[in-house]
C-alpha cells in the first residue's frame, strides 16, 4: 500500500507491505521490518529492532488527519492515499465530462463488479485489482454511466493503465 503522511507540512512517502513475517515499511528512503499489533482499538503495539513503541492513532477530521501520539509526543498527521485521489479533481471526475479509475500498482483483475451501461454512485465498486496479495475494490470517483471497461478478470495490468471510463 503506496500513501503519503504530512507532519508539520513536511510530506513523506510511505510503502506498507505486511506478509507472514509481519510490515515492512518504507518512509522515504529509510526502510524499517516491523511487528504490529493492535491490543485495542486505536493503540498499537509497535515492535522495532527488539524496542516496543506504544502508538495511539486518534482520527481527528474527515480530511485524513489524525492524532497521533508516540512516547511523550503527539504529532498531527495527515494521510493521503494516492488511489483514493485517483480520478478527484476537475479533469478527472469534472460531473459534466469523463472519469477515469486507474491502478495504482501493477496486478490482476480479479472481479469485475459492474457492465458497460450500468450507472453508478459516487464510491460504488466498480472492479477488483489484485496488487501485493491484497485486492482493492476501485470505486466509481462520481455519479454517472460505465461507458467503458478495458480489461476483463484474469487480465494483468500495470501501474497507471485506465481501467473503467465512467461518463
Amino acid at each position: 500500500m503506496k500513501l503519503q503522511a504530512e507532519i508539520n507540512d513536511q510530506k513523506s512517502d510511505v510503502e506498507i507491505v505486511r506478509d507472514d513475517r509481519g510490515v515492512f515499511a518504507r518512509v522515504d528512503d529509510r526502510e524499517y521490518q516491523l511487528e504490529v499489533s493492535e491490543p485495542e482499538k486505536g493503540v498499537f503495539l509497535i515492535k522495532h529492532e527488539g524496542k516496543v513503541f506504544e502508538v495511539s492513532i486518534d482520527p481527528r477530521a474527515a480530511d485524513g488527519t489524525n492524532r497521533v501520539s508516540l512516547k511523550d509526543r503527539v504529532y498531527d498527521v495527515t494521510v493521503i492515499d494516492p488511489k483514493r485521489l485517483r480520478g478527484s479533481g476537475t479533469d478527472a471526475a469534472d460531473a459534466s465530462g469523463k472519469a477515469e479509475i486507474k491502478t495504482a500498482m501493477p496486478g490482476k483483475i480479479v472481479r469485475v463488479l459492474k457492465a458497460v451501461g450500468d450507472e453508478v454512485e459516487k464510491g460504488e465498486g466498480v472492479i477488483v485489482v489484485e496488487a501485493m496479495k491484497m485486492q482493492n475494490e476501485m470505486k466509481s470517483p462520481k455519479d454517472g454511466s460505465i461507458i467503458e471497461i478495458r480489461f476483463g478478470e484474469g487480465s494483468t495490468v500495470a501501474a497507471g493503465d485506465v481501467l473503467v471510463v465512467i461518463e
